[in-house]
């Protein structure tokens, strides 16, 4: 039951009223019919060629080859609708983990339930940083200040009292309150006035748009060489048929296609997968950032500690028993904060009424809940030590040095003080207003993450650098860094960051560790120095006031379970179980997807090298035969595609990925060293190739023997190209017994399979025009295949052994 009695629903209620009313959304989700996939699939530039090639078979009478390429369309139409029907649903699960969330009361207890389940009838409860998720009416408000700036445009906060209706998609910026909903939806005072909850449109990211650049310069590039060699062919051998064939298998083997589609689906599948490390991304181009990550600005409490305080120690002032009593009081009758549930333990049984409450503010940090007894009123107040100093009149230099001694050992430190008033005494405003007694003070104890340490010593090794903010004292903040193996050396407080200016911040954040005792403005100009020494930084929050640093920071991040709805609208990712240890993990998976991306982009890269090289070397002698047909081609890419989408995003981390720099920002995915690698590796195929097409040739074999053997070394270089670049670190055997990496066997099986039907069953040769090749061929293609690409695997050795001789 809610403070105000009402009961609210049960859960079989609102599932009812759910299905009659439908989801508090304002705008569904745009659904994709079957066909509307099939004909987006091909309008693809490599189903469009293939469609060209299949018609151009049928003109010229070969209704086999037709067949066999009409086939390849369907299969490639099956695998691209089901690879995209993954990356969808992972985007789906992901976003659903990344609801907002209502606090309501349902079977008469308060749950968090998806803001999109709530129905009228609904009781709901809102409080400082929170997003109203529906139009309800205030049951209860303890200094509720709504922005309704979303709805009027008024800047100014806005209080509400109990009656007063409150709106969906406005901001409660103090206090807290309970509602009882009375419209979702479109039915709400933001559908009525037609405004939409339609995330903003998502801008390219960096990758994104070097992708598309790559893309449209090869496609212009391919269209360009394929009419021109269509010309070349035509007019030295006369054949218009073979001539349009002919082209079109070198633009086939020039469009990277792949690319987009192994970009999506990594970032999608790359998202899902953080998601199980307790890391949600709401946008994917920090995935591309987190691999270049240098600082990480942490909160202590809930990221580092285990957020579950307990009191340690009671000093008191003069009476142990009276501040025990108010130490008791001096938190709200229901609160998910660990420090009101800490102080709550020391209440003893009793009577009164909780009738008022003075919040804490920027300007003083303490706090009062007023109770009324049966003949009088009591008045506990709780808060930073100075502060409630400054309330009871007493100096407070004394009292901060014997905190400074208390909180040795990482305890936080409160002060408490009290007051009793006649029960019909006038309440000033404010509480500053109020003359206190001070009680003394209550020392709370949290425990550090057991995670936490090794997580710490993680990103030493990777060469980022954590700093710890934290608005507690710096005793606390030094015993805690020392605990999880933090450098305490360096540390600087709130005051001394104010007395610094701009230049001088930015050089002394070039070392240090701890901040401490900050306000978020202040952590907003930690963030601003660090960034402007080039720093890329990652900043957690938890508060309304953490939004405008975690904006300004390169990576935002907000905690799940404690976190606010402004700061996870802020921030790119959401730590689910708010622990320091999920951020390392988070980092991790970004390299690692990062890493993949770019050896899945240089296999793509390696491979369409021989290819488009074997469809131009045929043509520069008029007797040559032509090697590459369009059923090859796509037989080939049949190949890539799941080598790019299954193997690589599948892969492990490298063992020595967290032991390497952060990665400049600047540096392109395409590298110079990427693109140099790939393209070597490519080159080496391709010379391969040419020796077996020509010395086939020069052995006199028959045009279709010539095709086989080149078409068949193709695929098992293809295979080999695979397995050596899954890593840059281990060579391909290293990497076949130390990680795991099921569809490697199940994708070059079926690639190794599939070769060896086509060329031993009859009317399989037939379809690709291919013909028989010997045992002994099957060895020296295979041989050569492997050749080609071992060389990568001596260069990682030699590159290894160089690194470990340093």
């Amino acid at each position: 039951m809610g403070q105000s009695g009402v009961q609210g629903l049960t859960s079989a209620q609102a599932q009812l009223r759910l299905e009659e009313d439908g989801p508090n959304q304002l705008s569904q989700e745009v659904r994709f019919t079957f066909l509307s996939r099939i004909l987006r699939v091909l309008s693809e530039p490599m189903l469009i060629l293939l469609a060209i090639a299949t018609v151009v078979s049928l003109f010229i009478a070969e209704p086999l080859e037709a067949s066999v390429l009409a086939l390849m369309i369907l299969f490639i139409i099956g695998t691209t609708i089901y690879q995209e029907g993954k990356a969808e649903k992972a985007l789906k699960a992901l976003k659903s983990l990344a609801a907002p969330m209502a606090t309501a009361l349902r079977d008469g207890d308060w749950v968090k339930v998806a803001a999109s389940d709530l129905v009228v009838g609904d009781v709901i409860r809102i409080a400082e940083g929170d997003r109203i998720p529906a139009d309800a009416r205030l049951l209860t408000a303890t200094n509720l200040g709504v922005d309704e700036s979303s709805l009027t445009g008024e800047s100014l906060a806005v209080v509400r009292v109990v009656g007063e209706l409150v709106s969906a998609g406005t901001l409660v910026v103090s206090g807290r309150a309970e509602g009882l909903v009375e419209a979702t939806g479109a039915k709400t005072s933001l559908g009525q006035i037609g405004q939409s909850l339609k995330e903003i449109k998502p801008q390219r990211t960096g990758v994104q748009r070097q992708v598309d650049k790559a893309v449209k310069l090869i496609a212009i590039m391919a269209m360009t060489a394929a009419v021109s060699v269509t010309a070349i062919v035509f007019f030295t051998r006369g054949e218009f048929a073979q001539s349009i064939l002919a082209g079109l298998s070198l633009a086939m083997a020039m469009i990277p296609e792949e690319f987009p589609v192994v970009l999506t689906l990594f970032f999608a599948l790359g998202a899902w997968r953080m998601s199980h490390e307790k890391v949600l991304t709401r946008r994917s181009a920090v995935i591309e950032t987190l691999g270049s990550a240098t600082v990480i600005c942490t909160d202590k409490t809930g990221t580092l500690t285990m957020n579950s305080m307990s009191v340690d120690r009671l000093i008191p002032w003069q009476d142990s028993k009276e501040l025990a009593f108010f130490a008791g009081l001096a938190s709200p009758t229901s609160s998910f904060d660990p420090v009101d549930n800490a102080f709550a333990t020391l209440a003893s049984e009793h009577q009164m009424i909780a009738v008022r409450e003075f919040p804490l503010s920027h300007d003083l940090l303490a706090m009062t809940v007023v109770w009324r007894a049966s003949d009088h009123l009591v008045l506990a107040c709780k808060g930073a030590p100075e502060a409630v100093a400054r309330l009871c009149n007493i100096d407070s230099k004394d009292l901060l040095e014997q905190v400074e001694q208390i909180a040795i050992g990482g305890r936080r430190i409160l002060a408490v003080a009290g007051l009793r008033l006649p029960l019909d005494s006038e309440l000033p405003e404010s509480q500053a207003d109020l003359k206190f007694e001070f009680q003394g003070l209550v020392a709370l104890r949290d425990q550090v993450r057991p995670e936490v340490p090794a997580a710490i010593a993680e990103c030493k090794e990777a060469g980022i650098r954590v700093i710890m903010m934290t608005g507690d004292f710096s005793a606390t903040a030094i015993e805690i860094a020392k605990e999880v193996g933090l450098d305490s050396v360096d540390t600087i407080t709130g005051a001394e960051i104010d007395q610094l200016g701009d230049a001088e911040l930015i050089e002394r954040m070039k070392s240090v560790t701890i901040c401490s005792r900050v306000t978020p403005t202040q952590k907003l100009r930690v963030v601003h120095a660090l960034k402007s020494a080039g720093e890329v930084v990652v900043m957690t929050g938890d508060g309304i006031n953490d939004a405008p640093a975690l904006k300004l920071s390169n990576i935002s991040i907000a905690m799940g379970m404690r976190g606010t709805d402004v700061a996870r609208e802020a921030s790119d990712l959401i730590l689910t179980d708010d622990n320091f240890s999920s951020i390392v993990a988070g980092i991790k998976r970004g390299r690692t997807i990062y890493a993949s991306l770019k050896k899945a982009f240089a296999y793509i890269i390696a491979i369409h090298v021989p290819l488009l090289g074997m469809a131009i070397v045929p043509i520069l002698v008029f007797d040559w035969p032509i090697v590459l047909l369009p059923a090859m081609v796509a037989f080939i890419e049949m190949v890539v595609d799941p080598a790019c989408t299954v193997v690589f995003q599948a892969e492990q981390a490298d063992p020595e990925i967290m032991k390497q720099k952060p990665r400049p920002v600047a540096e392109k995915i395409f590298s110079k060293q990427m693109m140099v690698t790939s393209l070597v590796q490519g080159f080496f195929v391709l010379l391969t190739a040419s020796v077996i097409y020509l010395g086939a040739l020069w052995l006199g074999r028959e045009d279709d023997q010539i095709r086989t053997l080149t078409f068949a070394f193709l695929i098992f270089a293809n295979v080999f190209l695979i397995l050596t670049n899954r890593s840059w670190t281990l060579t391909s055997y290293r990497s076949l017994r130390t990680r795991k990496n099921p569809t490697v066997k199940w994708i070059l099986g079926l690639a190794l399979g599939a070769l060896v039907l086509i060329v031993q069953t009859p009317i399989a040769r037939e379809a690709f025009a291919l013909g028989e090749i010997s045992l002994l061929d099957w060895i020296v293609i295979a041989a050569a295949g492997y050749l080609c690409t071992a060389w990568f695997d001596v260069y990682k050795l030699l590159r290894q052994r160089k690194s470990n001789q340093r």
